[in-house]
């Protein structure tokens, strides 16, 4: 029984059509830079006169619309949100999904450990977000190279930027993981993750608003802020390492929790 390619079979339709959406999305916003890096001056000017809370809820603050990396940060957030999600979908599911299924009794009669199951479940959970990952990159340079006008960008700036990906999916994964396993049955995982990505979300944007920097830093939005990374080709590495924190705590807590879980029977 190869429990690898069985995850991956399952997440196959999954990771399609994230990875499809992801890459229509930056394909149809890039598409509209070319007209809209002609009134560049006029909507910088009609930003500034914004409430300074509405542009940090959406991400628009002290951005620069001129450049089109700088145009790319706006669209990368809506991209963070989605990436996000689909981790934490595959988190919350790793486990929960085959309880819920009752299923999981019958997986773990057969002769493998639990240590070797949950390895299996995450390497292939780790391939279908690399999947993503790299429909990501490819749709950002493609569509970069595509509606720049022929001018210039920072590659190093967008390299950094899209490496960001990794420890951002990893944080969600193995957050939505731990807590999946804390929790008695999940039933659907969705409300879960939308919680989860939404409620960090808010965080980062109420934290920013009020300038409460305590709020600010739990959530990996603000780890791996696109501006801030597009501005300073650079990682804010007190922040970031909050986020690997995290995952090394959480990843190994995950074995420890369910090397111990009471799996439901399936009579």
């Amino acid at each position: 029984m190869n429990i690898f390619m069985l995850e991956l079979k399952a997440k196959l339709r999954s990771v399609l059509i994230w990875s499809a959406s992801i890459a229509a999305m930056i394909l149809i916003f890039m598409s509209i830079y070319p007209g809209f890096s002609k009134q560049t001056e006029l909507l910088n000017q009609l930003l500034a006169n914004f409430p300074p809370q509405l542009l940090v809820i959406f991400g628009m603050e002290n951005m620069n619309f001129s450049n089109i990396l700088g145009y790319l940060g706006l669209i990368f957030l809506f991209c963070q949100i989605c990436l996000a999600i689909q981790a934490a979908n595959y988190g919350f599911g790793l486990v929960s999904v085959e309880e819920s299924e009752r299923t999981a009794d019958f997986l773990l009669a057969k002769p493998v450990s639990r240590t070797k199951i949950m390895t299996t479940k995450l390497l292939a959970a780790l391939a279908c977000l690399t999947i993503t990952n790299i429909v990501v990159w490819v749709s950002s340079f493609v569509c970069l190279s595509l509606f720049s006008n022929g001018k210039g960008y920072s590659v190093n700036s967008l390299v950094i930027l899209l490496l960001s990906i990794i420890i951002f999916q990893l944080f969600f994964l193995s957050v939505g993981l731990v807590i999946s396993l804390l929790l008695k049955r999940i039933r659907v995982v969705t409300p879960f993750s939308m919680g989860l990505v939404f409620g960090l979300y808010i965080l980062n944007a109420f934290g920013s608003m009020i300038g409460e920097k305590s709020l600010e830093i739990i959530s990996p939005f603000k780890h791996f802020d696109p501006n801030y990374i597009l501005k300073n080709s650079a990682w804010d590495l007190p922040l970031v390492l909050i986020s690997v924190t995290i995952i090394v705590i959480s990843v190994p807590a995950s074995y420890w929790l369910y090397a111990r879980r009471n799996i439901p029977s399936a009579v």
